[in-house]
């Protein structure tokens, strides 16, 4: 199945530089300490934005939910079947946002690979970094990533 989406021989990026201090990369399992502090520090926004369609986050999310959500990301970028990745400081002591990198959720008639995307940033990030995410994503995903077509269906680009 993985194959269907992306060519067999693509290799993910493991870490990738956003702004001086800032990088994203795949959120792990580990992470649920501070990731519960950026989901539920942001969960009304979240779920305003993902509620609907992801039923994410719940208002009563508890760490193991959160945990066993991070490992389910986790396998899934390993078998390039989505892709979750963390914008964090370079201490790594904490969560910004996420990145989230999908196939699309309709069959696709585009002639090679269709990514869905979308990403969220807490409201205390440091200042710019919102506007720097989003004019950094769409611009990784075309030098970097093997899509023909990106959507983007939270409307994060117009």
């Amino acid at each position: 199945m993985p194959d269907a989406w992306l060519p067999a021989d693509f290799e993910h990026p493991l870490l990738v530089p956003l702004t001086d201090g800032v990088h994203l990369r795949p959120i792990r399992p580990d992470d649920t300490d501070i990731d519960m502090v950026a989901v539920m520090g942001s969960q009304p926004m979240l779920w305003e934005k993902y509620g609907e369609a992801w039923g994410w986050p719940p208002a009563d999310m508890t760490p193991e939910a959160d945990r066993a959500d991070l490992d389910r990301h986790a396998r899934e970028m390993v078998t390039h079947e989505s892709f979750n990745y963390a914008i964090m400081p370079t201490d790594e002591g904490a969560i910004y946002g996420c990145v989230y990198i999908d196939p699309p959720s309709d069959s696709s008639a585009a002639v090679g690979p269709v990514a869905e995307v979308s990403w969220w940033v807490v409201a205390d990030a440091p200042a710019g970094l919102a506007d720097a995410v989003a004019a950094f994503v769409p611009r990784w995903l075309g030098e970097r990533w093997p899509f023909v077509e990106v959507r983007y269906p939270f409307g994060e680009v117009g």
